[in-house]
């Protein structure tokens, strides 16, 4: 029972002396689990995370606070449960009783375990991954027990870090915490709360409804008691007020890009609205209108929040649009009339219900969601401004064909039974009829004064790098509306950086890089330039920095046979043409770069292009923010091949250049998947990333350690090192993962985590890497060798330490290799790496359907450890000399 689980928390605390809740005050439970982080500044200041479970709030005191950095590993030691009602506690604890000091309700929300295990099960094993809905917090987090507390003794350490997704940052994940130094309960801060002001009652809200409450948490004292005693002397009753649990904004689901719809039963199809993705929220009749992001723009659109203010409580997932003169959704048109302030006759396009009254129905299947959201909108009377949006189940590609003739921007095919998952998923996929993309804008050129056309570019990085001109999609009101806003962003010099950036010409005008427009194209050029680009309007819901590249997307071909469920089919072209791969043009698209892949056919440049395109996402994540050095063949494997990187003169734009310190030239480096078809452009038959953390080369992020046999070692040997390589690692507290090398040996790879404020060196690195070799090979020395020299290799395996040196690199996961039958360096499960693993099954036509049905490497960013303490386990403190 709960009470049993707080005799811990009430032994700390004289509740005589404290205003802190006993856990006596009996809660009303709820269908969905709350969360708090309370700011709390007692000996030191720290925050308190509190996770609802079982009928209190599982604690761990952050030391430094959350960050939205999922590099940042905060230190978060677990201490009591404490009770539910301890989640509306704000106020002051008295010096000299446990924790004294001041709280404030810094967030608040609901949070939602990992698909995999219970709860319970991830707080036993020490893994435990959650999502919040807060005020402040959103996405994906983790505790992690630190291992030394795996055994749960006396200390509890955990570490609580942010996952990659749509709400985590790069850099400065703290400064959330900067950003937001009041309550979300009273709007006060912790000096306020200390000395006791600003105590008036002010509405907020708990759990979806606003009520009115007092700021403080207060069983005894203060203006609640005080209220409470008042109208028992009065003979009132107070105000009872029976809550809806409807939170304040749901992250959206989101879409993958597709070149076309997926094939198979089971899916349903939409129309693609080209306007504003916008979150609906109705609670008592008080309607909030909010973007993909969270913004709330209900003021902008006064009508749609007008006519959705007689539905029922409900969170609804739509888009809003305008509609042209032939009943299309228009992106131009609603810009318009945004712009001049007439949103009379804007439409709310409505395809999901996330919530109908307080019922959560997230996990029901799409197909029953979208029947409860179109009978919701029947009984609410049906206003035109708020429309139900159909759906069509037959073949994907017929929808597509017919919403491209009608010109419209494409269809969103979603999975029938899926359930509503925040964030990119492959249940919703969305196909084209013309590439869209989002661009800022560098400057704009005009001819005789008048203006003709705007130069266009993306951030990658901290770099602003050029992608063309878009000379079309002008109307003389899109310009009448347009110039103001260039002219008041006219700069002296050109934001462009990188290679290919223009020139200034007489008439060509430099500008800030703030507005973002969206563009529709053709695809891009091999050097990483839109192609036949048209201007479609600005955007503002989205800041310049947040613009990123998205794949484009060609029309989908009524003659194209369905491809494999593994594999992207090759459209039609007449011979000698260049073949599109990712929107990029691929020349000589037929020449044969591997005799074969065991398989008897050859493998040609474009085979490359599509390879790297099927297996692309997941590659992306294990090079991105690393230089990259890449073996070409422009004549095939058996010709001469090319070791490059650095920057070459004509190189693609769609490639990313850094700096390394000791060396003037750049080097290469792919930070987005459209570089991959780059690569392939100029026949990359390998890709050697350095093991550096992204984004910094002077540190290490990961140790590859290459098991190389000799002629005559059995492989089953190798994999038996593998494994044997695993446990040591293991034991010095690192988590581990193998990948075969597209030859003859295995790589087993772990993942660092960083210390930011003292990061390791690579000599530290390198040193650990040599002395764990070392102590193998003193314990085997029969099998087992750390020295190069070949002529000492017969029947021993050389563990090859030496990759984890600054400037080395080891081939990437996924990538070919220039070798006979195009074999690929393929990640593995643990399982899989056993007597009878035949590396030479993995080749550039098998591996995209293996990697579909593998789940190899997939808690990767999970099994970063610190690599301080392992050293110290393995009892060296300093380098190998």
């Amino acid at each position: 029972m709960a009470s049993d689980k707080l005799s811990t928390y009430r032994s700390k605390r004289d509740f005589q002396k404290t205003a802190e809740p006993s856990g006596k005050r009996p809660i009303k439970k709820t269908n969905r689990r709350r969360f708090v982080i309370q700011k709390h500044d007692a000996t030191r200041l720290h925050y308190d995370l509190r996770l609802e479970l079982d009928g209190v709030f599982k604690s761990w005191a952050v030391t430094k606070g959350p960050s939205l950095d999922p590099h940042d590993k905060r230190l978060a030691v677990e201490v009591e449960d404490h009770p539910l009602d301890y989640g509306d506690f704000e106020g002051t604890i008295p010096k000299g009783q446990y924790g004294g000091g001041t709280v404030m309700l810094w967030d608040r929300g609901y949070w939602e375990p990992g698909a995999r295990k219970s709860p319970e099960q991830a707080l036993v094993k020490g893994d435990f991954k959650f999502t919040l809905e807060g005020k402040r917090l959103h996405g994906s987090f983790v505790l992690v027990r630190m291992r030394n507390d795996r055994d749960r003794g006396k200390r509890t350490n955990w570490l609580l870090i942010k996952h990659h997704d749509e709400f985590s940052v790069e850099e400065d994940g703290a400064e959330i915490l900067e950003e937001n130094a009041t309550s979300v309960a009273s709007g006060r801060t912790m000096e306020m709360i200390a000395a006791g002001k600003g105590r008036k009652p002010r509405p907020f809200m708990v759990e979806g409804r606003t009520i009115e409450a007092d700021a403080v948490w207060d069983s005894n004292h203060g203006l609640a008691a005080e209220k409470r005693r008042s109208e028992a002397r009065s003979g009132k009753k107070a105000n009872t007020v029976t809550p809806v649990h409807i939170p304040d904004f749901i992250a959206p689901q989101l879409c993958e890009t597709q070149q076309r719809p997926p094939p198979g039963s089971g899916w349903i199809h939409e129309i693609k609205f080209d306007g504003y993705r916008i979150q609906m929220r109705v609670l008592d009749g008080d309607v909030t209108l909010k973007t993909r992001k969270g913004l709330d723009w209900t003021g902008k659109y006064p009508e749609i929040a007008e006519a959705a203010s007689t539905l029922p409580d409900c969170i609804i997932d739509g888009e809003i649009c305008a509609l042209d003169d032939h009943g299309a959704p228009d992106f131009a048109c609603l810009q318009a009339a945004l712009s001049e302030g007439k949103t009379g006759s804007l439409v709310y396009f409505a395809f999901d219900l996330l919530y109908d009254g307080s019922e959560n129905l997230r996990s029901r299947p799409l197909i029953e969601r979208k029947a409860r959201l179109q009978e919701l909108l029947i009984k609410a009377g049906g206003d035109l401004r708020i429309r139900f949006v159909e759906h069509y189940e037959t073949g994907g590609d017929a929808v597509l064909r017919s919403a491209c003739k009608l010109s419209l921007e494409g269809i969103i095919s979603k999975k029938a039974n899926a359930l509503y998952q925040s964030g990119r998923t492959d249940t919703w996929a969305k196909s084209k009829c013309r590439a869209g993309h989002e661009v800022v804008i560098g400057a704009y050129a005009k001819t005789n004064g008048k203006f003709r056309s705007l130069l266009a570019g993306v951030y990658r990085g901290d770099r602003f790098v050029y992608v063309g001109r878009v000379g079309t999609g002008y109307g003389v009101k899109k310009v009448e509306t347009l110039l103001p806003k260039l002219k008041a962003l006219e700069a002296t010099k050109s934001p462009f950086t990188g290679i290919g950036a223009p020139k200034k010409e007489p008439e060509v005008v430099w500008l800030k890089p703030e507005l973002v427009a969206e563009i529709e194209f053709a695809g891009w050029t091999t050097d990483g330039l839109v192609r036949q680009a048209a201007f479609k309007g600005l955007r503002e819901d989205k800041p310049a920095k947040e613009v990123e590249a998205e794949r484009p997307a060609p029309p989908a071909e009524a003659d194209v046979p369905e491809p494999a469920p593994h594999a992207k089919a090759k459209p039609a072209r007449r011979k000698g043409a260049k073949a599109d791969v990712m929107g990029v043009l691929i020349s000589n698209p037929d020449k044969p770069l591997w005799p074969d892949a065991n398989d008897d056919k050859p493998v040609s440049k474009e085979d490359l292009g599509r390879y790297y395109e099927a297996v692309g996402s997941w590659m992306i994540e294990h090079i991105r923010g690393r230089p990259c050095s890449i073996i070409r063949a422009p004549d095939g494997i058996a010709g001469e091949q090319f070791f490059q990187r650095h920057a070459m003169p004509g190189q693609s734009n769609l490639l990313d250049l850094v700096k390394v310190f000791g060396d003037k030239k750049p080097y290469l480096q792919i930070d987005r998947i459209e570089g991959l078809a780059a690569v392939a452009q100029v026949a990359a038959v390998e890709l050697h990333p350095w093991n550096c953390e992204p984004g910094q080369p002077e540190v290490p992020g990961r140790l590859v350690f290459d098991l190389d046999p000799g002629p005559d070692v059995p492989f089953s040997t190798v994999v038996a090192t593998a494994r044997e390589m695993r446990d040591r690692l293991d034991e010095l507290g690192l988590i581990s993962f193998c990948k075969t090398t597209g030859g003859k040996g295995l790589h087993v790879v772990t993942p660092l985590s960083v210390n930011k404020r003292k990061p390791l060196s690579w000599a530290e690195a390198k040193g650990f890497a040599h002395d764990v070799c070392q102590q193998m090979a003193r314990d085997n020395p029969d099998l087992y060798l750390i020295k190069m020299t070949k002529s000492l290799r017969g029947g021993r395996i050389f563990l090859d330490y030496l990759r984890n040196d600054r400037m080395s690199t080891a081939v990437a996961p996924l990538s070919p290799r220039a070798r006979a039958g195009a074999t690929v360096s393929m990640p593995l499960t643990w399982a899989q790496v056993k007597s009878d693993l035949d590396p030479k099954r993995f080749t550039i036509r098998t591996v995209p359907a293996l990697l579909a049905k593998s789940s190899a490497w997939k808690d990767y960013c999970d099994g970063e450890r610190p690599l301080e303490q392992a050293i110290k386990r393995l009892g060296k403190s300093r380098p190998a000399a």
